[in-house]
């Protein structure tokens, strides 16, 4: 069972959101069908995995098998200026953490949630062969995290809730720049752990075989929850769904058919992502036969999909990580 099940209302609430629409046949082709929005933009982030699914769709033509003109994604190196861009409407499609885009909804940004495509098992705390046994071990010793990222935020919360352990208040947190960084730190043996994300932790064991995961966030969360944790997923625009009401159900299909291909042809898929995502073939193929990268399609036109990210809107909001539920609105269905 659920150890901490999402409340009634919210459930039925969701639901009857979407019992007008399936009656209706909103978001269906109407007869004779709409052709799709000409201009549609998507971006990437490099580097990173997101290139992976981007490069993989284009190669394979799942774009255009699905009606979709998207082309070429944008390339960005600045995390910050790849979600802002977004936020300013340069861009329709985006792939991102689901908290970042809630967060961004909240506040009021045009935007709805289309899918999750990875869980939490990417989000990690690694140490040293000889470092901390336990998560309860890091009493009083040095994490290296990046603390401005969503990332840091909901790990906090999962270790705050599921070990009863705040890690600001228990451990001796070191402020980095990005996930390398403290994987980096670790190694140099100037910090006890690190938080980190795939593909970094996958890097830092391979530079340093002996170093070990001592907490990975998704894994606890399904184990206490019953859950899987979401974690990066496919926003878009809300004037982009107004121009093309098939252009939800038509990226579901594509980012379905693409993690397909990644998980069953993960050689292939790797192959195809090469230079553009900044991290050798070998490294990212590790990381995703580990399942710390592990990608998992959930459409949020699903039950399935709106619970897990109601679930975890409400774990997030009790332990402070996001300031309020998501209503409706947020759901691209």
């Amino acid at each position: 069972m659920n150890n901490y099940p999402i409340s009634r209302r919210a459930l039925l609430k969701a639901a009857s959101a979407w019992a007008p629409a399936s009656v209706l046949g909103v978001g269906l082709a109407s007869a004779g069908g709409a052709s799709a929005q000409a201009g549609l933009k998507w971006a990437n982030l490099s580097p990173g995995f997101t290139t992976l699914l981007t490069d993989y769709i284009v190669a394979k033509g799942l774009d255009k098998a699905n009606d979709l003109q998207l082309g070429k994604p944008t390339a960005y190196t600045a995390v910050t200026t790849y979600y802002n861009d977004f936020v300013a409407g340069n861009y329709d499609v985006c792939i991102g953490s689901w908290d970042t885009f809630a967060s961004r909804y909240i506040a009021g940004v045009p935007m709805q949630y289309v899918c999750s495509v990875t869980t939490g098992n990417m989000i990690n705390i690694v140490t040293q062969a000889k470092g901390p046994a336990t998560i309860q071990d890091i009493k009083g010793k040095t994490l290296a995290a990046p603390q401005s990222t969503g990332t840091y935020r909901m790990m906090r919360a999962v270790v705050k809730e599921l070990a009863g352990i705040d890690l600001e208040t228990y451990a001796v947190v070191q402020n980095v720049d990005n996930p390398a960084a403290s994987v980096t730190l670790v190694m140099a043996n100037r910090a006890d752990a690190g938080l980190t994300w795939e593909p970094n932790v996958s890097v830092g064991l391979k530079r340093v075989p002996d170093m070990r995961v001592l907490y990975n966030a998704g894994e606890e969360y399904r184990r206490r929850v019953n859950l899987d944790l979401p974690y990066f997923g496919v926003a878009v625009r809300k004037d982009a769904v107004a121009r093309d009401p098939r252009l939800v159900a038509r990226l579901n299909k594509a980012f379905s058919e693409c993690i397909d291909g990644i998980n069953t042809r993960t050689q292939e898929a790797v192959t195809i992502a090469g230079a553009n995502s900044g991290i050798p073939a070998d490294v990212l193929k590790t990381a995703i036969a580990s399942k710390r990268l592990e990608f998992k399609h959930v459409s949020m036109q699903n039950e399935e999909g709106r619970r897990s990210i109601l679930s975890a809107n409400e774990f997030l909001v009790r332990n402070g990580a996001l300031t309020k539920l998501v209503d409706n609105g947020f759901f691209a269905a």
